[in-house]
Parts: structure tokens; sequence; C-alpha cells
């Protein structure tokens, strides 16, 4: 993606915030502002949610941030030996633009770019590394696959310049309530086509070799989504996005971001977990019964519940990784919806490298690939292997050569035991480990998804994971549910599932 398209997109971007706040101006006059909103789940999405329900809401509301563990959800660090090492989400696209906004808000900064090489490996040898010049890797990406990758870019880029009419959509003040008409609000049936059919398939289909997928797409699928080209064909684009240039991370720490946003939305955190949710009626001040829902949760004081005029769950409701019930809704609301979450097991050993193990005679010192992506095998026991930095770079860093200790980051599909760190590391110091369940198993045909919403006021942010899963994706769907919330408790239908929004926003304009 070049720095000219990334600029004017940019542009696009900020002179549409200016247009869609005049734009939202001058609605009409709104009724009285709820009470009190609660918001489940303090990882990306959640503090994003209470974010932009500040914005959205003004300074009267009180907004509650229910979060049983750290701040931070999926996005977490490990200290080793005095640095702090990304263990969760890493890494930020380019056009990730609320990410952008957010960091730009929060007078956050990013990190300092080190350079890397990549290199991919078959279980028996490096089949391809990369070279610290961009022709060399270009004419032999060319003489092995042809024009295969130059038009994989242009590919995912043509999923992206559609997606991004997001960012538009939502400046306009325009919301959805469910993941299927968001997307086909982007894309059209293409979208939805995407969802219900294989990457492998969809590439296929475009034209792409199969030689191609298996060497150079599937080790992208692998390390970013833990799983082969038989995933979606959506979540595949949003994985092959995440093999772009330009990638970056939050100095100090991605779950920075989550602080930031939960400290700027004047949220109370309550530091407990959600145990049930139930429908209560009230008499309101016009002698009618009012609709409330009741928020019961434990924690270090022992059970407790409130009352809220809106809800907002920010954690998955599946696979038991939640454990909330609903009590007193009609129809009924399950605890969990059906689909199964993937596990990725991210180890951090802190130790020396055995190059043998990836086929290569190089000397360890040096032997500088920082990134090695592994293709589909059996025999293989992980997904991939990178050397990491500290999530704070300082002035003097260099990135220490395999001949070195250092800090490395496996992915695998399973933990791994003591042999098998053996085979891949001469000796270690020190080894830590955390099971992830980061994302859905996307296997299409694509079930129907849960709609954002779930109850009249009671809405699921974590709905839109299930199209493809990373910190945008649930930044979008917590602006989504802000505009949601704030169209539904004015009554404000026009703003909400639309199509033909080109014309639309073309007439606002």
């Amino acid at each position: 993606m070049s720095l000219r398209n990334l600029s004017v997109r940019a542009l696009l971007f900020l002179g549409i915030c200016q247009v869609g706040r005049r734009g939202l101006a001058s609605a009409p006059e709104l009724k009285e502002p709820p009470k009190k909103i609660a918001v489940i789940g303090g990882g990306i999405g959640g503090t994003a949610a209470a974010y932009f329900l500040r914005q959205e809401f003004g300074a009267s509301v009180k907004i509650d941030v229910f979060e049983a563990q750290a701040v931070g959800g999926r996005l977490a660090t490990e200290n080793i030996n005095g640095h702090n090492y990304e263990i969760g989400g890493s890494v930020i696209h380019p056009l990730n633009l609320h990410m952008k906004q957010f960091v730009d808000r929060l007078g956050l900064s990013t990190r300092a770019v080190v350079p890397s090489k990549m290199a991919i490996f078959d279980g028996k040898e490096l089949a391809f590394e990369e070279s610290d010049w961009y022709i060399v890797n270009f004419l032999r990406m060319l003489w092995r696959y042809g024009l295969n990758s130059l038009r994989m870019h242009m590919w995912v880029e043509g999923i992206l310049d559609k997606f991004m009419r997001i960012y538009q959509y939502q400046q306009f003040g325009y919301s959805f309530s469910s993941v299927e008409r968001l997307l086909h609000a982007m894309g059209g049936d293409s979208f939805l086509t995407l969802l219900n059919q294989t990457l492998e398939e969809a590439m296929l289909a475009d034209g792409f070799s199969q030689v191609f997928i298996n060497d150079i797409v599937t080790p992208i699928s692998r390390v970013n989504y833990g799983q082969s080209v038989r995933l979606s064909a959506f979540a595949g684009a949003v994985s092959l996005a995440g093999a772009d240039s330009g990638l970056w991370a939050v100095d100090g720490g991605n779950k920075r971001v989550c602080l930031g946003l939960l400290y700027h939305s004047k949220a109370e955190l309550i530091q407990a977990k959600v145990t049930t949710i139930s429908m209560k009626m009230r008499p309101s001040k016009s002698g009618t019964a009012a609709n409330f829902y009741e928020v019961n949760y434990i924690g270090d004081s022992g059970p407790a519940h409130s009352l809220y005029d809106i809800v907002i769950i920010a954690t998955p409701l599946h696979q038991g990784l939640s454990n909330i019930s609903f009590s007193g809704f009609s129809p009924s609301l399950p605890s969990n919806f059906p689909g199964q979450f993937h596990q990725t097991v991210a180890t951090l050993v802190l130790g020396q490298l055995n190059i043998s193990y990836l086929g290569t005679t190089q000397k360890p010192a040096d032997f500088v690939v920082s990134d090695i992506l592994t293709t589909e095998n059996e025999v293989l026991a992980i997904n991939s292997l990178s050397s990491l930095d500290p999530i704070q770079i300082p002035l003097d860093y260099r990135r220490p050569p395999a001949s070195e200790s250092k800090v490395w980051k496996i992915f695998s599909q399973k933990p791994l035991s003591k042999e098998q760190l053996q085979e891949i590391f001469v000796s270690w110091e020190g080894v830590w480990e955390k099971r992830w369940l980061a994302y859905p198993s996307y296997s299409p045909p694509q079930r129907r998804m849960p709609s954002f919403i779930l109850h009249d006021r009671l809405f699921y942010l974590n709905s839109i994971e299930w199209a493809a899963s990373c910190m945008e994706m649930s930044a979008i769907s917590a602006r989504n549910l802000a505009l949601l919330a704030h169209h539904r408790w004015h009554d404000q239908t026009a703003k909400i599932d639309q199509e033909d929004l080109h014309t639309r926003i073309r007439g606002e304009l």
C-alpha cells in the first residue's frame, strides 16, 4: 500500500469527520439521555464502546465497565527479565483508522520499527528466505509464482477499499443491526459470498495457482489465525492484510489504548464477573412501566446488582467463555451461542535457537531471520516462530542474532512438550505459555451470526468477530453499537440499516 494512497484516505477520513459532525448537529431535538449504561468487558471492544458511548450520549450518563481480569482482554504483555513483550494482539494495519485516531487522541506514540526478515519453513528446510533487497524478493516471487503475489495484494486491497466505506458511514451516523447488514452495505452480495466460501475456493476461482496458495497464502493464514486456507474467504482476506507492509504497534504495549480509552470515557471500572442479566419492569414518571436491565455480578465484596437503561456485552457469548445467563426475556436468550473458538498457544522462550532445526547450514551468528512462517505439514508442531522485541525500544537497541539468547514467540495449536522445545532450542532460561481462545474457527459455510441487538437496548459487540477478528474490527463494532444504541434510544430509525448509502451520503454532502 503506497504512502500516497494512505495519506489520501486519511485526509478523506478527516474531512468526512467534519462533514458528518455538521450533519448530525442539525438533527432533530433529542429526548432525555439514559441515566446509566453498562459495558461488560474491558478489552479493546469494551473500552472503545465506553469511549464512543460517551461521545454519543454526553457527560451526564453514568457508564460502568465490568471486567473481572486485567483491562486489555486479549491485548496482554509478559514481563521477562525486566522487559515487557506482547503475548496477545501485536500488530495494527496502517489503514486501521479507528486505532490511529485512538493513538492520536490519547497522546500515545507508535513503537520504533526494528527491521525484520521473513522466511518460510516447510518442515525440512527454509523454502523461502527474504532478502534485504526489495528487487531480489520481487524477482524471486515473479520467477516462482508469476504475477500471483502482485495480484494477491491487489485482491486484498480491493476488499479493503470497499470495507473502508464503514468509516464514512459511521461518521455520517449510520449504524447496522447485524454483521450481515453491515457487510452488505460495504460490499454487497460479494462480501456475503466471501463469508460462505473458503479462502482457497475464492482465490482459485480468481485464478490464483494452487502452488502459490500452498506456499505463500497458507503460511500467512497459519500465523495470523492459526488456521489453514480452508477458513472463510473474508477472514482470510483480513489475515492476508496482516502481511502488508507498514504494520505498527503502540509504544509501551497495545493494551495502553484500552487503558486510555477507559480513562477518557470517564467510565467507572467495576472489577467483577457478571453472572446474570435480568429484564426488570419499573414505573416511570409518566406512570407507564419502563424496562431496565438488572446486571448481577460478583466482585471482591461479594454479589451485587445494579439497574441499567442500556447494556453492551463486549465479551464472547460462545463456548462458555463468559457464562452469562439471561432471565426474564421473551423469547429467551441463550447463555452460549453455537460456534467454537480456535485455540492458539503462545509460548515465549528466552533461549538460544537451534537453527539446524530449520534445516539451514548458516552459522548462528549470521542467521538474522526474525519471522519464520510454516507451510501446512502434519509433522510440524508449530505455526510460526518469531524473534520478539520489547514493547519499548531503547535508542541503542539492536536485535540479537540467533547465536545469542533472546525472546522467541511460538504459535502452536497445542502446548509444546519439553522434547519439542529441545528440538527447537539449544538451551533456554525460561518458558512462558499463554493458551488463547483468541478467535473463532472460521469454517464455511457461515452459520447466521448473532445479531448486534439481543433485546431492545441489550447489544452484543462480539458478534462481528465471526466475520473476522482483530483490534480494528472490535473498534468498528464498538462505534456501530454506540450509534445503534443512540438511534434506538432516540427512535432515529432512518439511521439504521439503510441501503444505498452512497446516494444518501452524496445528498448530505
